[in-house]
């Protein structure tokens, strides 16, 4: 059956359209962190569906909003007004810490920073965008141009200027070597001699942790030194939040609050969480810019009723239950337990993250060279094992990435360590 799937899937879908795993699996049905295959074997989720699966699998709550909601009306289009986006706005307007902040909702993280940019070339009159080395944005035309990661960049035309800068990845590249305060400071640097050689521009856009680049990040205050040193040219930050945002790393509820000392960005983006699966995406920023546009527009499928609906009850559940706090907790404890774990095997070069939202780089034994082939091995290892992963890395996809929905329990997550640690060992 799955084998007659993929023949047909070949057949009418696009051969760039990446599907994981030698036999690739067609999931069926979950619950909690578990999903099930059209063979029926189980396994512990702990990608849901890139980063999108937060809270649980078939979350009942969320499930009788849907329910709910598709009595009454599935979709009307922003022409008309709409109680459940409006409700979502408000809630997420005043979480973003953004002032005076106006929300617009898309249906992806492509779609958020498309609008993002949009925005931000309009109110600062410029077509000229700060990236990061080893980014990911999305998979428009105006998101690949701004996307630092050559894999997932298949075009260099691009209606935007890009520059890119330092300071994505804190273990490799020319400031490796340095300690936290100096990597920050000779980024700055860098920053302020390429803004020497051009004119202002538009914004600077940057995931706190990058999350195709393989959950790699740079040391808390990095973002804030470098806007500091963009506010004083009149240069927007933009906060890529898809993979971060709504308590994924634990510690904080946005990822830019690790570089909180001077505020919130001047735009923020999200998507995948919010909707437990629905699709959601959106644009938080100031008034002043969001309003910057003078010419009309609309989004037929941006903040339709269904899937405000499950966003509204998602979002309630994650507050109400703390799952920022799970995750810190249970994901610290996940991440210690994985290095602990990596200790026996050469070919882990680094085990890295923070709360629910780990990477694990692996490298050919005794170099620093990438090793994608030892990384597809132990995706297909753990897969075997019962347990579904994630891959990444700016470097040939040599990066492991695990982030399972933020309701994972201690048990859970020790039973997923234990059989990455068995799928490691049986690669090496």
């Amino acid at each position: 059956m799955t084998k007659d799937l993929l023949g047909r899937h070949r057949a009418v879908l696009p051969d760039w359209l990446a599907l994981y795993y030698d036999n690739p699996l067609e999931i069926t049905h979950g619950e909690g962190r578990h999903v099930w295959d059209a063979e029926g074997n189980k396994y512990l989720d702990f990608f849901g569906g890139i980063l999108t699966t937060m809270t649980a699998h078939a979350l009942p709550e969320v499930t009788k909003a849907v329910s709910e909601q598709a009595g009454r009306i599935l979709h009307s289009s922003t022409l008309y007004l709409n109680r459940p986006m409006v409700e979502l706005a408000e809630r997420v307007a005043q979480l973003s810490g953004i002032p005076d902040a106006r929300v617009f909702f898309t249906t992806s993280g492509t779609e958020a920073n498309d609008t993002a940019l949009m925005l931000a070339t309009s109110y600062r009159r410029s077509n000229q965008i700060l990236a990061m080395r080893n980014s990911y944005h999305g998979r428009s035309f105006s998101a690949v141009g701004i996307t630092g990661n050559r894999g997932w960049s298949p075009t260099s035309l691009s209606p935007l200027q890009t520059l890119y800068v330092h300071g994505g990845v804190r273990t490799r590249g020319p400031y490796a070597h340095l300690s936290d305060a100096e990597f920050i400071a000779a980024c700055v640097a860098d920053l302020k001699d390429l803004l020497g050689h051009v004119r202002p521009p538009a914004a600077l856009i940057a995931e706190p942790v990058q999350g195709v680049g393989g959950f790699t990040s740079p040391p808390d205050g990095l973002y804030a030194a470098f806007r500091e040193v963009l506010a004083e040219r009149g240069v927007l930050w933009i906060a890529d939040e898809v993979q971060t945002g709504w308590g994924r790393t634990g510690d904080h509820f946005w990822g830019w609050q690790a570089h909180a000392q001077n505020g919130p960005p001047d735009i923020l983006t999200f998507a995948k969480g919010i909707g437990n699966g629905s699709s959601i995406g959106g644009v938080v920023a100031r008034a002043d810019i969001m309003n910057c546009l003078d010419s009309n527009s609309i989004s037929t499928f941006g903040g339709t009723q269904i899937t405000m609906a499950a966003g509204l009850a998602n979002l309630t559940y994650l507050l109400e239950h703390d799952l920022q706090g799970n995750a810190r907790r249970v994901g610290g404890l996940l991440i210690e337990r994985l290095r602990a774990a990596a200790v026996k095997h050469p070919g882990v070069r680094e085990v890295r993250g923070r709360g629910l939202m780990i990477g694990i780089e692996l490298v050919k034994p005794g170099t620093d060279e990438a090793d994608p082939q030892a990384a597809s091995a132990v995706l297909e290892a753990a897969r075997e094992g019962g347990l579904l992963l994630g891959k990444g890395g700016g470097h040939d996809t040599s990066a492991l990435r695990i982030a399972p929905p933020l309701s994972l329990t201690v048990a859970e997550a020790e039973e997923g360590a234990a059989i990455l640690e068995r799928a490691l060992a049986s690669t090496q």
